[in-house]
């Protein structure tokens, strides 16, 4: 999943935003970021969906090298990383929010997390507003 190494052939804009943040795994871990407030590796790896420790170091990696997320020494261990979303990370918020909007709408299941989804539709343009600025939901 290298982006120095995947080829946009087509120039079509769905495909250039699939290859660069569209499989499950990035999309989780953004909304885990935006979303959840999470921003370590090993907070990462306790999300309910059980990413594998290879998965998440290749998406990780991936997502820093497209601009998404950016990497810090954590001050209170440095041997530790922070993993915090750029401003063109923070930019898929509206994209985020659709899908919350779009399961809504079609996830039946007695088990569907709805918070966020409330959220939405009290104040979407506040809470989206929020989540852009980089204060998590």
């Amino acid at each position: 999943m290298k982006a120095e190494t995947r080829k946009r052939t087509s120039g079509c804009p769905v495909a250039y935003g699939l290859d660069t943040f569209g499989d499950r795994w990035s999309l989780l871990i953004i909304r885990e970021i935006m979303l959840r407030g999470k921003r370590t590796y090993s907070e990462f790896l306790q999300a309910e969906e059980g990413i594998a420790t290879n998965i998440l170091i290749d998406r990780l990696k991936h997502l820093e090298a497209e601009g998404i997320v950016e990497k810090s020494r954590d001050p209170d261990n440095r041997r530790s990383f922070i993993y915090s979303l750029t401003q063109k990370g923070r930019d898929l918020a509206p994209i985020i929010l659709e899908i919350v909007i779009w399961s809504g709408a079609y996830d039946d299941r007695p088990n569907a997390m709805r918070d966020v989804l409330e959220k939405v539709q009290s104040d979407r343009a506040g809470f989206e507003s929020q989540l852009r600025a980089g204060e998590s939901g």
